[in-house]
């Protein structure tokens, strides 16, 4: 009985000090929490790429045309408004998840005639672009988005944007992003 009685108390004290022992990093690690500036949480900032040459690059010939092809439609199409040269670039029955814009490169085209009137089309993407990510037959785009603090509208803080786009027989089929109805 008295072995069963000692065993039972070491087995309580190595209990109590592994409870103490962790007790003890979990005190440690709230006051360290606690004591973390909230500055050294402040996001960095997401800035656009300086060499697009460099984003349409791919050892993949596939991949880099693919990447030309999403690239010079944003920029001649989309960015500076030649709805004309629309069927250069998208396939007739293009299909269109943003919520806004109606599917089909004729609906496509129609819409933003509406909205955009042709400017000269400029040597590389004028929006802020961060990154070109080309897989299979998929292309994103990523862009720096710029948007009002909710919490403090005279600020300002950035994110990313993304447009993705899906390539078949040479010509953009299908496109997505995370836009949202007004």
């Amino acid at each position: 009985m008295n072995q069963l009685v000692f065993k039972f108390m070491t087995s309580f004290r190595k209990a109590r000090t592994t409870m103490t022992t962790c007790f003890r990093w979990a005190s440690l690690l709230l006051c360290l929490c606690l004591a973390y500036p909230v500055s050294a949480l402040a996001q960095v900032p997401v800035v656009p790429a300086a060499d697009h040459g460099a984003l349409l690059a791919s050892p993949d010939p596939a991949l880099a045309r693919n990447k030309r092809l999403v690239y010079d439609f944003w920029r001649e199409v989309f960015e500076a408004g030649h709805m004309e040269l629309a069927d250069k670039y998208m396939a007739e029955t293009y299909i269109q998840h943003n919520p806004n814009v109606p599917t089909g490169r004729a609906a496509f085209v129609d819409f933003f005639s509406r909205v955009k009137k042709p400017n000269p089309i400029a040597p590389k993407v004028s929006a802020p672009l961060v990154a070109i990510t080309a897989e299979r037959d998929l292309v994103i785009l990523t862009f720096v988005r710029e948007l009002s603090d909710p919490k403090d509208p005279a600020k300002k803080y950035t994110t990313t944007w993304f447009d993705m786009f899906r390539v078949e027989a040479g010509k953009i089929a299908e496109h997505w992003d995370p836009a949202v109805k007004p």
